[in-house]
Formats: structure tokens, sequence, C-alpha cells
């Protein structure tokens, strides 16, 4: 294992590396640049062995490896934003053939207007595709999260598409220290990919056919029930990983922290490390940070929630039409039968980029202590 200063987009290329893929089907989008530009480089320098594919647009990038991986072979990609968006109607094409393909997306504002900055408009807006969906905190879980992310797509348990959220500039342009694994570690954790179901002229099958109604709907009804399914399997992954490598991420589901007081802030990705600096200023306040969003850790989350007063969710997304963020509707869903259950409050901030401070965490906190189902909206500013 050696530590490097990295930015954090190329951390997450050396991590692609290590994990030996095979086809690597990309577009440049801002803020993800860096990472297949990065990954051009190792490919033409010779230090990875792999058809880097050159598409003219995000459908393609998607598209091409969705075909390579439905043929058997280890594949990556990575976008941001409208890239992602454009890549909507194969993300669902590639959840429902159940393919186990591994992607970053670099989380950026969708427009219009047109803005370059962070939120999770674009990984929220894809939150139902199918696609198991993480959110990471700094470039070092950025790194582990991707070898730990194709050994559960791979897992014949699984096969399942999988999405590795980093924010946007806070992380992708960031310069942190990083531990890359070893080669000959990772190879040991992450095997050669097996796809048991994978294209071969010499045994015919066939993926994503067309389906008449009945086939289509419990096929549909299968893909749900095996994805709530996927929460132990992660867990397994993660301890595993653990055990090799020495770093854990709470369970690898959510990770709770300073989590014995009576207030809770539940948030995801690098804005975890700024709410982690707020609660050490406090004594009345912890952290519970969903690692897993996609499925959405029901269990894990009401069992860290039990007892607390209130709880502020602080998303960098909003749900239209539905008055709230979609993290906050989804908590407000785990919690729902829960008896005695916190007060949930809803904290809207960093849209577009906007700055969230320690200082507006606390009084955020302490204006809605003792109120409930409000939708609170953070100062804009930045």
């Amino acid at each position: 294992m050696v530590k490097k200063i990295l930015e954090a987009s190329h951390a997450v290329a050396e991590a692609v590396k290590l994990c030996r893929p095979q086809v690597l089907g990309m577009y440049p989008i801002t803020p993800s640049t860096h990472i297949p530009e990065r990954l051009s480089e190792f490919v033409n320098n010779g230090e990875m062995d792999a058809k880097l594919i050159r598409v003219e647009a995000e459908f393609s990038a998607i598209s091409s490896i969705v075909g390579a991986s439905a043929a058997g072979s280890r594949v990556f990609t990575a976008t941001s934003s409208q890239g992602l968006a454009l890549m909507n109607e194969v993300l669902y094409a590639a959840s429902g053939m159940r393919l186990p393909i591994v992607m970053v997306v670099a989380n950026r504002a969708l427009s219009a207007p047109i803005n370059i900055w962070n939120d999770w408009q674009d990984a929220i807006s894809e939150r139902e595709n199918g696609w198991i969906q993480f959110f990471v905190e700094s470039s070092q879980e950025a790194v582990d999260t991707i070898i730990q992310a194709y050994k559960i797509a791979e897992d014949e348990r699984v096969y399942n598409p999988v999405i590795v959220n980093i924010d946007g500039f806070y992380l992708t342009h960031v310069y942190e220290p990083v531990d890359i694994p070893d080669q000959e570690q990772v190879d040991n954790f992450l095997p050669p990919l097996n796809y048991k179901y994978k294209l071969d002229p010499t045994n015919p099958k066939t993926h994503g056919p067309f389906a008449y109604p009945v086939p289509y709907a419990k096929l549909k009804k299968r893909n749900f029930e095996d994805f709530h399914s996927f929460t132990p399997i992660i867990k397994e992954v993660h301890d595993d990983f653990a055990k090799e490598f020495g770093r854990s991420y709470g369970d690898g589901v959510i990770e709770e922290y300073k989590n014995d007081r009576p207030y809770v802030i539940l948030t995801m990705g690098s804005l975890s490390g700024t709410v982690k600096e707020f609660v050490d200023s406090r004594d009345d306040v912890g952290l519970v940070r969903l690692r897993q969003y996609r499925p959405f850790p029901f269990e894990e989350v009401r069992n860290a929630l039990e007892g607390k007063e209130m709880v502020l969710v602080v998303e960098k997304d909003v749900a239209f039409g539905s008055r709230s963020g979609a993290v906050f509707l989804d908590l407000r869903n785990a919690l729902f039968d829960m008896k005695d259950k916190p007060r949930i409050n809803n904290g809207i901030g960093g849209v577009g980029g906007t700055d969230i401070t320690r200082e507006d965490l606390g009084k955020a906190i302490d204006e809605l202590k003792n109120k409930d189902g409000e939708i609170y909206w953070f100062e804009m500013r930045g």
C-alpha cells in the first residue's frame, strides 16, 4: 500500500485501474473529466490492459459498456449531471438485465440555468432506476468503495449495476492523502469476473428481450424483491474489505458519529465532514451518515434513530411536487410506523453549489429543535 497526495479524480482512476476493467466507455463532462483523462493516460501508457472506447456522447458511453458487460467483460464509466440524465434510458436497461457495471458519478447540478457546481439532483433524479447507489465522504472512501462496488456488483447473489457518487469539486478536484492499495492485495480481494449469463455464441442467451405484460410484471417483482436483499451482502463485502485493508465505514451502510445525543443530523457525501466538525462543537447533536442510499437502509436507519428527539435531514436536492427533499421523503417512509418516532425536519441547501457552514447548521438545529415537518432553506451564499 502506497500513500499518495492525489486529486480525488485521479485517486478514483487509480482505484479503477487496480480493479482491472477490460472495457472503458468514456465521455468527459465537468466535473468528472479528470477521471477519463487519467484512465486514458493509463491505457495509452500501457499501464492498463483495457479497451478505451471514445464515444460521441454519454448515451453511447453507457450503451457501449452495457454491450461489453453483457458479453462478460468487467467495465467502467464515469459521468456527471446532464451526462447522467442523457444515459437515463440505458440505465434502466442495465438494471433490468442485471449487469454488473460500476460507474462513478461526480455529482453536479442539472440545468437550467447551466451550473457546473455540486448538488445531488443528478443522482437523486435516478434514485428509482434499479442501480445500487453509494455516496462517499472522502477521496479515500471513494477509492475503497470502487473496489467494494465491483465485488458487490459481480457477486452471483447480486449481479446488479452500482453507482459510486462523489461530490463535484468538493471531492473531484481536491487533493488529499490517499492510501492506494497494492495490486496483489486487490487481486486477492477481487477475483476476475466470471459472469454466468454472458452472451456466448456457443451457448446462446438473450438479454432484455421483448416481454408481454405478465412476464414483464413478474420480472419487475423479482427485481424489486432481490434489490432489497442486497444490504446484507453489501455489509458482508464491507466487512471483508475492512479485514483485508484495515479501513471501514460504519457498518458499510450507515455511519454513526457521536450518535448518543438527542438531536441528529442525517446527511450524505462530503457534507458529512462539515457536519462532523459541527458535532464536535456541540454536546447535543450527533450524525447519522447514509453511505448506502439505494437500496435505502430502512432497518439500520430506524435503529440508529430510535429514542431520538429530533432528526434534521440535510440534503442538496429538491423533490419537486413533494415540497421537500428526496432523502426526507425516504426517511419519513422508513419511520412512518415507528412508535415514539422522532420529529423529522428537512434542511435543503447546497443547491447549485451554495455553501452550508457550521454556523448554518447550528442556526437550523436551534430553530427546529421543537418543530416537526418543517422545510428549512439554508441561506444561499457562494
